[in-house]
């Protein structure tokens, strides 16, 4: 099993436009719409990423970020420049090339975003804020440099169909960045335990066949470790106990099956794992903090 891949469709994520922007010293763009997860390609020149919290990563040409939890962000010249929301500029116009700032130092990065389907899934549980893939002499890095080049040429002059092309050039260019990070990441999250070869494996199973009756020991065994062992390690990687993850995810599945209005509730107890309805409904009140039936009738409302 390619558990990047499941995880992936799991998560239903969708890559957006991309728009090549020039930039002139002063210049301030926001990015702060909510569900849109940015990703930056710096063409040419220089700026700086700034996070709400703030901080501030230098950039150059060639570097590439990511910011897979969505978080609002500024790219800026200047501390002190009036920022322009990048969400309306690339609304106002079609046009895949824009122009912004003032008349100093030229800097043109290529701007686009994704949308994850599903927020509330745990694997999104300790992502980064930002992932930075650094460039070297103005180009980017190697293992992806022919995606970013390609994503560049569509974005400053696409024909027919370019929208598609970035569209597909973008999820191939997030999924080879996730991937990369998994091996090199230090903090808890699904992606350190995607590289930790003990827990993904356990991953998998999970990922795999959320019906399972799994357990602890079941799940040890999996992994190929004691119950003690595969306990400590999978907390220490993913952020939390095995069976909570589990739990989480299986919640996550509950709420997706649910909007389906013809899968009964007791046949998404089953694809989730629990043999009674009565048992999953107890379950999903307590973690969701409302019924299953209470749950499809706000979906339904929200959409009408």
């Amino acid at each position: 099993m390619d558990l990047l891949s499941s995880v992936l469709r799991e998560l239903r994520f969708s890559s957006a436009a991309y728009r090549w922007l020039e930039l002139g010293s002063p210049f301030s763009v926001d990015f702060d719409r909510a569900r849109l997860r940015g990703v930056h390609i710096i063409a040419e020149g220089r700026c700086e990423l700034v996070l709400r919290d703030g901080t501030v990563r230098g950039l150059t040409a060639g570097d590439v970020v990511i910011l897979p939890r969505g978080d609002s962000h500024l790219l800026r010249s200047a501390p002190s420049t009036v920022a322009v929301s990048g969400y309306d500029l690339a609304v106002r116009s079609s046009e895949p090339r824009l122009t912004l700032g003032g008349t100093g130092e030229r800097t043109v990065v290529v701007c686009g975003a994704f949308v994850i389907g599903e927020p509330d899934h745990p694997a999104l549980r300790g992502l980064p804020a930002v992932i930075q893939l650094p460039g070297t002499d103005g180009r980017p890095p190697a293992w992806v440099a022919a995606l970013v080049e390609a994503l560049q040429a569509e974005a400053f002059d696409g024909g027919p169909g370019s929208e598609l092309v970035m569209a597909r050039l973008s999820d191939a260019l997030l999924i080879r960045a996730l991937r990369h990070h998994s091996g090199t990441v230090g903090q808890q999250g699904w992606l350190a335990g995607l590289g930790d070869p003990c827990v993904a494996a356990a991953l998998e199973a999970i990922h795999g066949d959320l019906a399972h009756p799994w357990t602890l020991p079941s799940l040890a065994a999996t992994a190929g470790l004691s119950r003690a062992a595969f306990a400590a390690r999978f907390t220490e990687r993913v952020g939390r106990p095995a069976m909570r993850y589990l739990l989480a995810l299986r919640m996550q599945r509950a709420r997706t099956l649910l909007r389906d209005d013809r899968a009964t509730v007791a046949a998404v107890a089953g694809q989730v794992g629990y043999g009674s309805d009565v048992a999953f409904a107890a379950a999903f009140k307590r973690e969701v903090g409302m019924s299953p039936g209470a749950y499809r009738r706000r979906g339904q409302n929200a959409v009408a």
